[in-house]
């Protein structure tokens, strides 16, 4: 009975669900996390399949000072293909069709509300993985935004200065199709796809068969950067010297600012190849400490600290007129950045 506790729903979940004995109540979710670039992020179908290939000008071809009488040295541009893949993660629902008979309320109404708490898993599970999936270490997954920018030696990487494993990140992201997105394979639907498998006749333990309707969830995903100049992340901030109000945030903000090819004209999309926009992720831990150093700083109306704007009629936390997003996916037990 404890295996099935832990895998299957049973009579007593069902009871749980329920404040009056008829009906299933609305559950508070409060497992649930704040992941806004879920909501950021643009899909692209993948041009291979269940890839995708782009191209990058690797080199320029060379100029030379000439002279009269003297021949021009040929020369050409050199290109390269860089492919991003994709992985896809399932989850299986399965509940008694007896169960289904004799549980509160309706069948649509317990099983959405097993539903629900999936989508939330496949959320936070992909949130985190657009920042920490790596292909080298887990080859069925896809690579993340952090196995990119895994150096200090990429000019784009930022170190804060810490030492030790309590580390956490800020990222200026970059969305579009032509700098960061994520991809989906050709065939498949962006997003979550929720099936419903209907009635299938199951084995218990002990090979006896009994009927179960069963969901299927599942979600194709990988992330592809084309343009690796138009993201930057702030790496090694040592969390616990941030809350002793050791660290500037917003002169490492600044540097990241300025990494950015042309950073004041492509704030507002100038000159941008293709539609773009662009966020600043960082955990709540990092959002109170900005807050706190505006705080000291006398206001937050200053432009290059935190203030409130307006991105697409919402209100929101703005830097430079980036909006600053604070999500959950962010770990404050990040290695260190070497």
């Amino acid at each position: 009975m404890a295996t099935l506790g832990q895998t299957y729903l049973t009579l007593a979940d069902a009871m749980k669900r329920t404040e009056d004995g008829k009906s299933i109540a609305q559950v508070i979710e409060i497992l649930s996390q704040n992941n806004p670039m879920l909501d950021d992020m643009i899909a692209v179908k993948c041009n291979q399949g269940t890839k995708h290939r782009h191209t990058v000008r690797s080199d320029l071809p060379s100029v030379t000072w000439g002279g009269l009488y003297q021949g021009i040295p040929q020369s050409k541009s050199r290109t390269a293909q860089v492919d991003d893949t994709t992985g896809f993660a399932e989850a299986l629902s399965s509940i008694d069709k007896r169960l289904l008979d004799i549980a509160p309320g309706n069948e649509a109404q317990l099983r959405m509300s097993e539903a629900v708490p999936f989508y939330e898993a496949f959320n936070q599970e992909m949130a985190s993985g657009l920042f920490y999936h790596d292909t080298t270490t887990s080859p069925e997954k896809f690579k993340g935004l952090a196995a990119r920018y895994n150096t200090l030696s990429n000019s784009n990487v930022i170190d804060g200065g810490g030492a030790g494993a309590d580390n956490t990140s800020i990222w200026f992201v970059t969305w579009g199709e032509n700098y960061t997105s994520t991809i989906y394979p050709d065939g498949t639907t962006a997003g979550i796809k929720r099936e419903d498998k209907g009635e299938q006749r199951i084995l218990d333990g002990s090979g006896n068969p009994y009927y179960a309707k069963e969901e299927l969830f599942q979600w194709h995903l990988g992330v592809a950067v084309k343009d690796w100049r138009f993201n930057v992340r702030i790496a090694n901030i040592d969390i616990s010297e941030v809350i002793a109000g050791n660290v500037d945030l917003y002169a490492l903000m600044r540097k990241a600012y300025w990494k950015l090819p042309n950073a004041v004209a492509d704030r507002e999309g100038k000159g941008a190849v293709g539609p773009k926009k662009m966020a600043i992720y960082c955990n709540r831990d990092i959002m109170e400490a900005l807050d706190a150093q505006n705080t000291n700083a006398g206001g937050s109306d200053n432009f290059t600290r935190l203030s409130m704007g307006q991105v697409e009629g919402k209100e929101v936390e703005t830097y430079r007129k980036i909006p600053v997003r604070n999500t959950d996916a962010l770990l404050n037990t990040e290695a260190l950045v070497a």
